[in-house]
């Protein structure tokens, strides 16, 4: 098996966050340094993360979690802040990672997996996962602007793609909308509101793809069904 593939087995990440690991130098098969592509690991094989020995997992997990707002979404925090790790109870000693991720100041459903093959094929653009939220804005929106937001905005980083803006309802001069969108940029919804004139004041996701939260309180967690996993594994 390929270094980066029986890394990706093991939980450490996805095969291509993998392959960047090994070019830095920090992965060890045997004792060696190993830091090209493409090494092929045999049965027996001893192999080390930064000295930590990986094997890969014979079962991964799947957590669906809903997470609070001020709670990071990573696996680690360089400033010390809480995250969905410090959520789930001591006995899930799987190394998980998020798959995507939410603001500190968003919440919603995030899914924790140690599935690096599924968590690099969710996060392929090419699958356009749809991801559906809950936002509040500041302002009346209106049936313009949700069918230009719908249509597609010009971002620094350049259009974004079609996806599904509506409205619920105006009320104390705050809009609630439902929002899907297929791509995943760094704080997309608020910048795609943002650039029409309208701040998020509260964005929660409800839906990821086949996922949804229904019936999860915030901070609440549940293993996959195997129906949702194969849902998600067959995604085209």
């Amino acid at each position: 098996m390929r270094l980066q593939k029986y890394m990706a087995h093991a939980g450490v990440a996805s095969r291509r966050k993998c392959e960047e690991i090994i070019a830095q130098g920090r992965v060890k098969v045997n004792g060696e340094i190993i830091d090209t592509q493409g090494y092929i690991v045999e049965e027996g094989d001893r192999v080390t993360v930064d000295g930590k020995r990986i094997r890969p997992v014979r079962r991964n997990t799947y957590i669906l979690m809903n997470k609070p707002r001020g709670i990071v979404s990573s696996a680690k925090d360089n400033k010390d802040r809480q995250t969905v790790l410090d959520l789930l109870a001591p006995n899930i000693r799987a190394r998980l990672y998020p798959v995507g991720r939410l603001d500190m100041d968003s919440s919603g459903l995030i899914l924790l997996t140690d599935d690096g093959e599924l968590t690099e094929r969710l996060l392929h653009p090419k699958y356009e996962i749809e991801k559906t939220y809950k936002v509040t804005v500041t302002g009346l929106v209106t049936e313009e602007d949700a069918q230009a937001l719908s249509a597609g905005v010009n971002l620094n980083d350049g259009m974004t793609a079609p996806g599904e803006f509506k409205i619920l309802e105006h009320r104390n001069k705050k809009t609630r909308l439902e929002c899907t969108i297929r791509e995943g940029r760094n704080r997309q919804i608020r910048r795609m509101f943002e650039s029409l004139g309208y701040e998020v004041i509260q964005l929660e996701r409800i839906a990821f793809g086949p996922l949804s939260i229904k019936g999860l309180g915030k901070g609440d967690y549940r293993p996959l069904r195997e129906k949702e996993i194969r849902m998600l594994k067959s995604w085209k």
